[in-house]
């Protein structure tokens, strides 16, 4: 088990997905982010025993459970379990960069969707190396929201964001010698999303 509980766990396997999208067993995951066990379970969920003792299973045998430790209750031995992350995400497709480059309108959520499904991709294996070798992996994140006036000042700044970062791409590329440390940079934007208030 590992003592530091991952932030996500990236889905690849459709048979996992298919164990995971149960509105039950999301549940069961989500009061699992800490550590309990099934009759404790049962208690905060309300569910029969025999029910939660099935869906626990399922999910063990699909690693998306793992057991914290065993504890000695009278004459039965009680298991402590809890979920493998924090947060789940499933990525079933196999090649999204293949399916971004087939997308020629790069204005298209279609387009963002699938360069968004190579990003989560590429970093959650990029962490399983680092982690392979006990190395931090180096990110960088930056989000903000702008309110454009109208369509074309929303062009005119997509034109000068492109222009901008080319001219950096040119001015901080080091070629491709041994040193040289590789990045890829990718701008994505979408509509923000709007809540309505409740009165």
């Amino acid at each position: 088990m590992n003592t530091v509980q991952p932030a996500y766990n990236l889905i690849r396997d459709a048979a996992v997905a298919t164990a995971l999208l149960s509105p039950v067993r999301l549940k069961i995951l989500e009061h699992l982010r800490e550590p309990d066990s099934a009759s404790g379970l049962a208690r905060k969920l309300q569910m029969n025993r025999q029910q939660l003792n099935y869906h626990l299973k399922e999910l063990e045998k699909n690693q998306l459970l793992e057991l914290v430790e065993e504890k000695r209750k009278g004459n039965c031995i009680e298991r402590i379990v809890r979920a493998t992350a924090r947060s789940y995400y499933i990525c079933l497709q196999t090649s999204p960069e293949e399916t971004a480059a087939q997308i020629r309108d790069k204005f298209s959520s279609a387009y963002l969707v699938a360069a968004a499904a190579n990003i989560v991709q590429e970093v959650a294996t990029l962490q399983e190396l680092a982690a392979g070798e006990k190395k931090q992996l180096s990110t960088f994140s930056l989000q903000t929201e702008v309110s454009f006036a109208d369509p074309a000042a929303l062009h005119a700044f997509t034109e000068e964001l492109s222009q901008t970062v080319a001219r950096l791409a040119t001015k901080y590329q080091a070629g491709t010698g041994e040193k040289a440390r590789r990045y890829r940079f990718s701008l994505l934007a979408h509509p923000a999303l709007t809540h309505k208030k409740t009165s």
